[in-house]
């Protein structure tokens, strides 16, 4: 286990995490272990999950979570999902780059709560199944 483990939720247990319902957003990274740049990614993720302890961030490996990610085409990794109360607001794959993806997370905490748009339904029903919303 990677030790910035503690800091990013498994997707299977978001609906229940403690914070859910307080923050202002869920950071959920779609990848998998076998892939080297995921792997180094979630040391930018621990990091990055540090220094925003209001935002929930959290990991599904596409194989291991299949589940319930794996309806989610994925074309490479890392690719973000950003969740605001059932909501996807962000979806797409993202450059390795801490600088990148900590202005991409405080633009869209900064935000209102404006659901993407283009969002593939799969994604969608994973943003009302964390939030515990019934389907659309």
């Amino acid at each position: 286990m990677h030790d910035s483990a503690f800091l990013l939720t498994p997707v299977s247990a978001l609906p229940s995490h403690p914070r859910l319902a307080a923050s202002p957003l869920i950071v959920l990274t779609l990848c998998a272990d076998w892939c080297g740049t995921c792997r180094d990614f979630q040391q930018v993720l621990h990091r990055l999950a540090k220094a925003r302890p209001d935002i929930v961030f959290a990991w599904a490996d596409i194989e291991d979570d299949a589940a319930l990610v794996g309806d989610i085409d994925v074309d490479s990794f890392p690719t973000l999902a950003v969740f605001r109360a059932g909501y996807t607001v962000h979806y797409g794959v993202s450059l390795p780059q801490e600088g990148l993806v900590a202005r991409t997370i405080d633009a869209l905490a900064a935000s209102g709560p404006q659901p993407a748009r283009g969002v593939p339904e799969a994604v969608s029903q994973l943003a009302r199944w964390i939030a515990g919303t019934p389907a659309a």
